[in-house]
């Protein structure tokens, strides 16, 4: 193959990184939302949110799901040098990269609470939810395909498995590496 010594992180752990800092910030600005009667009143913005976390949870959960499916498609195997990153390091290095994010993220959400109690939090908890299900739905074509997606880390950069840098997948077997389809750690 002639290639070899990449380091390789797992798509479906880069997008399951976000998934629960999101989620727990979420519920949290949302119950500090709760606690502040904003503008609009507690029962507006509760229904309010209800119905961002579904919007964003839905939208999070289709976004790019056409790229990451060509890019599967067109994966290639992994090479007998590749270096395949750990789940928790992969986890680690997309929370680090993206705490700044995170905290501004939150603390929007909490500020949206002054018009509308909890609809921010509740937002921001739908997209947490929207990337589990994503790395659910990646999990479920890597077991009906029997191939884990991997990702170049430089490629990647800071949690983008799909972005522009992106130049292609490679794959593995099922068991290869120490997190299961869906980027879950192995049982």
């Amino acid at each position: 193959m002639g290639r070899g010594g990449q380091s390789l992180a797992r798509v479906a752990v880069i997008v399951r990184a976000g998934a629960v800092p999101l989620w727990w910030l979420g519920v949290l600005a949302a119950a500090l939302g709760v606690l502040l009667p904003g503008l609009t009143g507690r029962r507006i913005g509760v229904y309010a949110g209800a119905a961002l976390f579904v919007v964003c949870a839905v939208a999070v959960a289709l976004v790019r799901r056409g790229r990451y499916t060509a890019w599967e498609e067109r994966a290639e195997r992994a090479g007998t040098y590749d270096f395949l990153q750990d789940r928790a390091v992969t986890a680690r290095n997309w929370r680090r990269a993206q705490r700044w994010w995170l905290l501004g993220a939150f603390l929007a959400a909490v500020a949206s609470s002054l018009a509308l109690p909890a609809a921010g939090g509740l937002a921001l908890a739908g997209a947490g939810a929207g990337l589990w299900l994503k790395a659910g739905w990646l999990g479920r074509r890597e077991r009906r395909e029997d191939q884990l997606l991997w990702v170049r880390t430089d490629w990647a950069g800071t949690g983008a498995p799909a972005g522009k840098r992106v130049k292609g997948y490679r794959t593995t077997g099922v068991g290869a590496g120490d997190a299961a389809p869906g980027g879950a750690r192995r049982r």
